[in-house]
């Protein structure tokens, strides 16, 4: 990003499209490099969490410890709560946050995790060191991030290919970075952070059912979301434009031979004593 700001705009919104991915999200699909560190008692906060998944998952995880999930969206905090409360948790306690100001003490947390939300915020490197600064000596910040521009599918098409252009355009004008994954290690050293362990990951999205469920929420998300409405409005596509994307998703994930893989970059940081 030319111009760090502290705030920048949630591209995708919290439409049925995007909360259908969201909810899909697990600590085993999502957090596996972090899960080896976990021990029970330890003291988690799960930056943006979204509707819980993950952070109940983790929850379940640490069961003499204890799961703060934040996220800068009010309402998506009651999917949360339902979350934990449909899986009889009392480890769980959730707040509305900003991650460039968090407002917890230095030295709270044993791990401090965010998966998806770096390439959403406008200065990512502020973003770390307030992790860093509510993560305890010792203990972990770990950060996952997809890298658009990395992301990959057979068969080719043009229809695809203007989605992933798209998408960049309208990720950056509303001050996020969609190709954040590559650079999680560069942000961390510029946070402080020096212990830094940088892994990847991937989901793959191959059968039958896959494809359709990954085709079928980026078709609806495409034409009917918060990032619809931002791409329109921001003069980076026409009504007809998103359609013909839409349309170009679900050609794919029509298609037998169908694949795409979605690259992650993974950080492991841990605080010096």
């Amino acid at each position: 990003m030319s111009e760090a700001r502290e705030t920048a705009v949630y591209t995708h919104g919290h439409h049925e499209s995007v909360l259908r991915s969201h909810t899909w999200r697990t600590a085993a699909n999502s957090a596996a490099y972090l899960l080896g560190s976990l021990t029970p008692r330890m003291r988690i906060l799960d930056i943006g969490c979204g509707p819980g998944t993950i952070t109940a998952d983790l929850a379940e995880l640490v069961p003499e410890g204890h799961v703060t999930g934040v996220d800068h969206a009010p309402g998506i905090l009651e999917r949360a709560r339902a979350t934990a409360a449909g899986r009889r948790l009392t480890n769980v306690d959730l707040a509305v946050a900003d991650v460039h100001a968090l407002d917890f003490p230095d030295d709270t947390f044993d791990v401090v995790h965010a998966h998806q939300v770096l390439q959403h915020v406008g200065d990512p490197v502020r973003a770390l060191r307030e992790m860093r600064r509510v993560t305890a000596p010792g203990g972990l910040v770990a950060v996952r991030d997809a890298d658009y521009a990395a992301m990959t599918w057979y068969p080719g098409s043009p229809g695809m290919d203007d989605w992933l252009d798209l998408y960049r355009r309208v990720a950056r004008a509303n001050g996020g970075e969609p190709d954040a994954g590559r650079r999680l290690k560069a942000w961390a050293l510029r946070a402080g952070l020096t212990d830094v362990t940088a892994t990847s990951g991937t989901w793959t999205f191959a059968t039958a059912d896959e494809r359709a469920w990954w085709s079928g929420l980026w078709a609806d998300r495409t034409v009917a979301s918060g990032y619809a409405e931002r791409a329109t409005a921001g003069g980076h596509a026409t009504v007809e434009r998103l359609r013909a994307v839409a349309e170009a998703w679900r050609e794919w994930g029509a298609r037998e031979d169908g694949w795409f893989s979605v690259l992650h970059g993974e950080i492991l940081c841990r605080k010096e004593a």
